[in-house]
């Protein structure tokens, strides 16, 4: 059984404010970095002077750090608790920017391999830890809150992705604009990571049992029929978002026409779209309950993607694209927080469900592009809309352990 609060933690009541002061801070950073350095693509490939193959293999490092990540921070918050896996993790990722600006400055492809593995190993980790803790902290306010720190993280790839365009076109070095941001990284962990309280996910006895067990703990999780159908609206709901991230310009320019800057601006329209929809997300679910509010917004996302494959109209595309972010906006956050409530072990819960999220949100995108290389992107997409289908019709399973009524945020939220 996990350790709920550390030896010497503050009060949970009187903490709650600064520790989720904390998670917004941390969550926003992480999505302004990611959208920095994604933003700078094409002038880092430049920089190394890589083809497109060569990119691909350097971009393999982020994939590579992400996914071992998030395969390993359950049992590293278990052994040693979510602050210090906050703390290292974030460390990394501050790090991997500095070291994926230097070498792109030298052009040195390893060496920018090498950052974006460390960038994606602190990202993917400490999302996990971060998500545990929230669900927490949700718990002591009593009150939806992973709402609005997904609602932060959405606002900070916004910022990014902004900022990105803003010095592309003053011309502003990759470099200086990933060591800028890196530095703001640093200084932002330091202030954020001794607001969370030690202890906190630690279990006794973990250094004992190792990674397979927590393997089979996850397995175990996961034969519990609400966890497997919280899971099923987890991966529909985060394939939605991993799949606009990953292919929603190069979707919009190759089916509907657009031109390639039209194309990212529609991007940012998504993201801005997700951010407003999970800042709402709080007021929703506190009106209507959480099992209303996951299934329209997974019908909403339907909608939205339905309108992006099917219309040949570019005008309605875009509100397709518009109805897509706001439906797929709140479906992960309030799947964590189901997760989270129940008795017995909730930081295991959370964090498979939240791994489930991740690796959905990592892995399903680039399958659909290779559907999308035999039948087209546009029809590759179909495979999104079937899976936020059954995110609907699974919606019921994120209703809390205790009856659910329509204006009960401590039941229901």
């Amino acid at each position: 059984m996990s350790e709920h609060t550390g030896s010497g933690a503050p009060t949970p009541r009187a903490a709650t404010p600064g520790r989720r002061r904390a998670l917004q801070l941390t969550f926003f950073l992480l999505g302004a970095a990611l959208a920095s350095w994604v933003t700078r693509t094409p002038a880092i490939r430049d920089a190394l002077g890589a083809s497109t193959g060569e990119m691909g293999l350097v971009l393999f490092g982020l994939s590579i750090g992400s996914m071992t990540g998030i395969l390993t921070a359950d049992p590293l918050v278990r052994r040693f608790g979510t602050k210090p896996v906050i703390a290292v993790s974030m460390a990394f990722a501050v790090a991997g920017l500095a070291v994926l600006g230097g070498f792109t400055a030298l052009a040195v492809s390893p060496g920018a391999f090498a950052g974006l593995l460390l960038f994606g190993l602190g990202m993917g980790c400490s999302e996990i830890a971060l998500n545990i803790e929230g669900a927490e902290v949700e718990r002591l306010a009593q009150r939806p809150l992973m709402p609005l720190l997904h609602g932060t993280f959405s606002a900070g790839t916004v910022i990014g992705s902004i900022l990105g365009m803003v010095f592309t076109r003053a011309g502003i070095d990759v470099v200086w604009h990933l060591m800028g941001i890196a530095a703001i990284g640093a200084v932002v962990s330091a202030v954020a990571v001794p607001a969370f309280p030690a202890g906190f996910g630690k279990e006794r006895g973990t250094a004992r049992r190792g990674i397979g067990a927590a393997a089979r703990r996850q397995l175990d999780l996961w034969a519990q029929p609400r966890i497997a159908l919280i899971g099923c609206v987890v991966l529909g709901m985060a394939l939605a978002e991993g799949a606009a991230n990953d292919w929603l310009p190069l979707l919009m320019v190759d089916a509907h026409g657009f031109d390639p800057v039209a194309g990212s601006l529609l991007f940012t329209a998504f993201a801005a779209s997700m951010t407003a929809g999970r800042f709402a997300g709080s007021g929703l679910v506190r009106r209507f309950g959480r099992v209303a509010v996951v299934r329209a917004s997974a019908i909403c996302a339907g909608f939205g993607l339905a309108l992006v494959i099917f219309t040949a109209t570019p005008a309605i595309a875009v509100a397709g694209v518009v109805f897509w972010g706001l439906g797929a906006s709140l479906g992960f956050p309030l799947a964590i927080s189901a997760a989270g409530e129940g008795d017995g072990d909730a930081t295991a819960r959370v964090s498979a469900v939240a791994t489930a999220g991740y690796l959905a949100f990592l892995v399903g995108p680039p399958l659909l592009g290779f559907l999308g290389d035999h039948f087209g992107l546009r029809y590759a997409m179909l495979v999104v809309l079937v899976l936020v289908g059954c995110a609907a019709a699974t919606a019921s399973a994120v209703r809390g352990p205790a009856k659910e009524t329509n204006k009960g945020p401590a039941v229901d939220a």
